[in-house]
């Protein structure tokens, strides 16, 4: 009896499937890993800095030991922020994977298409909507909140108020009235979220990847 050979080709595609959910699955615990790992480095640094400004009441000695200890949190954050950016990258890569896998099952038993809630198109609308992200809502301002709920763009915000402490302590020691270190407080807060979301925005849509490139885009509509 000849084998039929859609059963071999659809076993091959599940094979490969399993495979990128079980990468995606590490992707995820990764990033989880990290966060954690960065939060538990900032809790620790705050109690660190309650337990001296206790015992020194918020003197040079404070100051000091809080900016090299902030700055240590704000190295921390950063890093952790740039290996975000790269699982989200390396995710992205999987989905788009999996939506060409989907595309083969679709080739091989097209009368299946009707049972697909994701795409079986590897654009990058194909890629948003098997991430369950609404194209319509993801634009404008809808686009701008839903950075700040990922992962990265949460982080971001914690990172850019540490700066913010730091830039304070460091207008506290030149002896500016309390509105300036207010103010030089603020200001560090607002770059250094602007410096992140460029960072982002260039990392998610700079460099390409010739592997990454559609081979089966969506239909135009």
């Amino acid at each position: 009896m000849t084998p039929d050979p859609k059963a071999g080709k659809l076993q091959i595609l599940a094979t490969e499937h399993w495979s990128l959910l079980a990468t995606r699955s590490l992707t995820y615990r990764e990033s989880l890993g990290r966060v954690n790992v960065f939060l538990a480095i900032l809790s620790g640094g705050v109690i660190a800095l309650a337990l001296v400004a206790q015992a020194d009441r918020f003197g040079t000695t404070f100051i000091a030991i809080a900016v090299l200890t902030l700055l240590v949190v704000l190295f921390a954050g950063i890093a952790t922020i740039a290996r975000l950016m790269q699982l989200n990258r390396d995710d992205y890569r999987w989905v788009v994977g999996m939506n060409r896998l989907r595309h083969g099952y679709l080739e091989l038993h097209p009368k299946l298409e009707p049972n697909f809630i994701t795409s079986p198109h590897d654009d990058v609308p194909g890629a948003l909507r098997t991430l369950g992200i609404d194209i319509t809502a993801s634009r404008g301002l809808g686009s701008a909140f839903h950075v700040f709920q990922t992962l990265p763009g949460m982080l971001s915000v914690i990172v850019a108020a540490v700066a913010g402490a730091i830039g304070a302590l460091a207008a506290l020691t030149t002896g500016i009235p309390s509105l300036g270190v207010v103010l030089a407080a603020a200001g560090t807060f607002v770059v250094a979220v602007l410096v992140m979301g460029i960072w982002g925005s260039r990392s998610f849509g700079g460099r390409r990847d010739p592997s990454l490139e559609p081979r089966f885009p969506s239909p135009k509509t």
